[in-house]
């Protein structure tokens, strides 16, 4: 197992300028989508909940980098500045658009706890014996300080035979980074490809006028249809009809 992490040098962070926002409401958010942003909020430990406004293009490129949602980047308030990370960020169910952006305050001394993607690399060898390689975590939560933090985990997985698996003890971490999961937490597996289920229907008798088996539930397999013995009780009673007359 490999793990690749790439520190942020403070050099390296990008900055995002924001504006403070003293307005709340739908019609506030729709004036500044209107004039070119959307309403955030940045919180913290220390920093209390501030709403701003950010650019959203400037947003889409932090969300479509290398590190995506686990970029340190500098808040520029105005002249107050900061370290935050996207916590989390709300898009048009439609359109896709960016609508609502949550930054959270962090510090370079201060672990954080975030997802990050988990990659298989090579080709199982049980897969060429008939099995199929399911990864059961994309990503896995770790825990480490800011600038430590991998853009991703990669698990050799060539050695797996059908039936083997990576747990997360098996990863080998950098200096520094944690896994939230159980040791024994079954990451990426081997496993027989699913059968799929045939429905079988059971054949129904066709001919009418069968005879049921003695005891057989009216409706049963072989048996006459229900309204097949009125109409055979009927017809004793027009031949009776014309002796009457």
């Amino acid at each position: 197992m490999t793990a690749t992490a790439t520190a942020t040098s403070s050099s390296s962070m990008p900055t995002l300028k924001a504006q403070n926002r003293a307005v709340a409401g739908k019609g506030e958010a729709r004036r500044l989508r209107r004039t070119g942003f959307v309403p955030a909020i940045a919180y913290g430990k220390d920093l209390p909940a501030t709403p701003i406004a950010v650019a959203p293009k400037e947003v889409s490129l932090i969300l479509k980098s290398e590190r995506g949602q686990n970029t340190v980047l500098e808040l520029d308030l105005g002249g107050k500045k900061l370290l935050a990370m996207i916590r989390d960020f709300a898009l048009h169910p439609v359109k896709r658009a960016l609508e609502h952006v949550d930054f959270i305050e962090v510090r370079l001394d201060k672990p954080v706890e975030v997802q990050v993607p988990l990659i298989a690399l090579g080709k199982a060898i049980g897969t060429t014996k008939g099995g199929v390689l399911r990864i059961v975590h994309r990503t896995i939560p770790v825990r480490c300080l800011p600038n430590l933090i991998p853009i991703k985990i990669e698990a050799d997985v060539s050695h797996l035979e059908l039936g083997q698996h990576v747990s997360t003890r098996e990863l080998k971490l950098p200096e520094g980074v944690t896994v939230g999961l159980p040791p024994e937490q079954t990451l990426i597996a081997v496993v027989a490809p699913e059968k799929e289920e045939v429905e079988v229907v059971a054949p129904v008798a066709a001919v009418a006028g069968a005879v049921p088996a003695a005891g057989a539930p009216v409706g049963a397999p072989g048996a006459a249809p229900a309204a097949a013995a009125p109409a055979a009780e009927a017809a004793p009673a027009k031949e009776e009809k014309k002796k009457k007359k």
